[in-house]
């Protein structure tokens, strides 16, 4: 089966101001992303997580390599690939159901599916009685959820969420990832998810990405093989955690 993403050879170096190197954070990575698979990506600061989730947006070029959607080279960012960020990112003029309809409107579809399409996420992220309210007014959490709600309403075949629960509290982190998971069990789209957290990566992934800082490409792969809704006091689950803390911890003492 074709990969829906595939991140082929890439290398991608910076320029540093006032230095003569560069900088060279993903060295020769190759990836492959199955449709409709859930994948978070995991590794030191710096190793270049936020980088690649870019190139797959196609908001940067790789410096070599090429990254592939459905076979097709990507070049550019494309609207069947959505992005999600850790600072919400919502329109603070808009309210609620407007900040959610804005990429409609850009697709120009009639007002009948547009509300029929707002009405439908406002229900899944129960927000319906907030449809009114502004960026301001709303809590991390609910900022943070239409904020996936506007990506889903486009209909992309794969979401990209960069570290979208970082800035939030241990509470309503737990909470929207029980949340993540419903909406993507209802609309099944590929997701590639990064974080730091060990985690939040068990307990919401198919498969874990880890990266190494060391020369910028993968150190490991792991399947989570664990039904959901998954427990934290299962054993399995305590046991991959703490293999990855320990994996994590000597990648960082080695950067």
């Amino acid at each position: 089966m074709q990969p829906i993403i595939s991140v082929n050879n890439i290398t991608k170096t910076f320029n540093t101001d006032g230095r003569l190197e560069s900088l060279t954070v993903l060295n020769n990575m190759n990836v492959d992303i199955q449709e409709n698979e859930f994948v978070c990506i995991v590794g030191p600061s710096g190793c270049g997580k936020s980088t690649l989730l870019r190139l797959i947006a196609g908001l940067e070029a790789p410096t070599e390599g090429d990254v592939l959607y459905r076979g097709e080279n990507l070049t550019k960012p494309r609207k069947e690939i959505g992005m999600v960020f850790q600072n919400y990112s919502l329109m603070p003029w808009l309210n609620v159901e407007d900040n959610i309809a804005m990429g409609l409107n850009f697709k120009r579809v009639s007002k009948t599916e547009k509300k029929k399409t707002v009405d439908e996420f406002l229900k899944i992220i129960g927000l319906e009685n907030f449809r009114k309210s502004y960026p301001h007014e709303l809590s991390g959490g609910m900022q943070q959820r239409v904020a996936i709600a506007r990506t889903l309403a486009n209909s992309p075949d794969v979401v990209l969420m960069d570290e979208p629960f970082g800035a939030l509290d241990a509470y309503t982190r737990i909470l929207l990832q029980k949340e993540l998971l419903r909406i993507w069990e209802y609309d099944k789209k590929t997701i590639i998810f990064v974080t730091h957290s060990v985690d939040e990566a068990i307990y919401l992934a198919d498969r874990i990405i880890l990266m190494s800082g060391r020369n910028g490409g993968i150190n490991r792969e792991v399947s989570v093989d664990m039904p959901r809704i998954r427990d934290r006091a299962d054993s399995r689950y305590a046991k991959l955690t703490q293999e990855l803390l320990e994996e994590l911890e000597q990648l960082n003492n080695i950067m």
